[in-house]
């Protein structure tokens, strides 16, 4: 197997997390603002993480309950106890990508506010620093659990042959089941108290005590900005997180079909990756997206007066093309030119399009 290739992704991992690491700790660094600002923001975060605290507490009593059934069933002929073992770990990462942004986002609000007292090209600055953690957090953290996962059970089974390889696939799947069940009750649970502190804060200071909407003299006006964190920014993590590991995993599974039955060129399937170039692809450039994000956050830049909206669509246009042109390159380089499959043919220029 290319070696270089199978680390690509656990090392590109790496990268997103300590450039999320690097871009929290500059957005600590801004001024709070305000004593009076300081001393929201920090009822807000302690709001947050008490509730995290309490919900996280109750998901791992079901992540270790499901993960022991899933290594008792993983005993039986065909399967493997390990598919536990990425069932937790793909938990763990779900969750951690909630507890990460949600954290950013609490010292992100306040700072935002201050920063646009001074001027809009450094309020938009804060703020997306602290959305660039959340973003980059979440594929940082997908891709070097299954880079990582995929890396040590080709290692343990082998990937000589369709079997071992499907194997190897059947196993790793267990981490998306992992990160969709924590997205499940973290988005479902956030929701639901997002909407009950909304409501709650509403009835209580508008209607019945005539106090205006989002005062700080109404208590429930803390919890609801606890539940805009919580739902919105840490379930929202952990549903993106699910969304992006269950689609990578998703084509791999797709990919792994070709290695027994597809044909190049009248012969087995056969590359430069020992025949797993299908499998390996959508890993490759869910990396390589990493590197064109980092690119793209240095390019959103506004000046006072300017337009937010366009500075923002300038990182994303240019990062779009960039990983166009990448996916392009990378995608002929991995995959045959043409093969057969189902008695029709495909090409490589044809995937790309697709």
């Amino acid at each position: 197997m290319n070696q270089t290739i199978i680390y690509a992704a656990p090392i590109l991992g790496v990268v997103a997390l300590l450039f999320t690491f690097w871009k929290s700790a500059w957005v600590s660094k801004q001024e709070v603002g305000t004593e009076k600002m300081a001393r929201i923001a920090k009822n807000i975060a302690d709001g947050a993480m008490a509730f995290l605290k309490a919900e996280y507490k109750v998901l791992s009593i079901f992540v270790i309950a499901v993960a022991a059934l899933m290594a008792w069933s993983g005993t039986t002929e065909g399967s493997s106890p390990l598919v536990a073992l990425s069932f937790v770990l793909g938990a763990i990462c779900s969750a951690l990508a909630g507890f990460l942004g949600m954290r950013v986002a609490t010292k992100a609000n306040v700072r935002t506010t201050n920063a646009a007292r001074t001027g809009l090209g450094k309020a938009l600055e804060v703020a997306f620093a602290g959305g660039a953690v959340m973003g980059l957090g979440v594929v940082g953290l997908g891709v070097l659990g299954l880079g990582t996962l995929f890396l040590v059970y080709s290692n343990m089974f082998g990937v000589e042959s369709q079997t071992a390889v499907t194997k190897v696939i059947s196993v790793l799947t267990g981490f998306s089941f992992g990160a969709s069940s924590i997205a499940l009750f973290a988005r479902v649970g956030g929701g639901i108290y997002t909407k009950a502190a909304d409501v709650g804060a509403d009835l209580v200071g508008k209607v019945e005590a005539g106090i205006p909407e989002d005062h700080p003299l109404n208590p429930a006006t803390i919890a609801d900005n606890v539940g805009d964190n919580v739902g919105d920014v840490a379930g929202m993590g952990a549903d993106l997180f699910e969304s992006y590991v269950g689609s990578i995993i998703g084509t791999m599974v797709l990919g792994a079909v070709f290695i027994g039955d597809a044909t190049v060129n009248g012969g087995a399937w056969s590359d430069n990756f020992n025949g797993l170039s299908a499998v390996m692809l959508p890993l490759v450039l869910a990396s390589v997206g990493i590197v064109t994000s980092i690119i793209g956050t240095f390019f959103v830049r506004v000046k006072e007066g300017g337009d937010p909206q366009k500075a923002l669509n300038t990182g994303e246009f240019l990062s779009a093309a960039i990983m166009l042109a990448a996916t392009y390159f990378i995608v002929q380089w991995m995959l045959p030119n043409g093969w057969t499959f189902g008695g029709i043919t495909y090409s490589s220029t044809g995937v790309f399009w697709a």
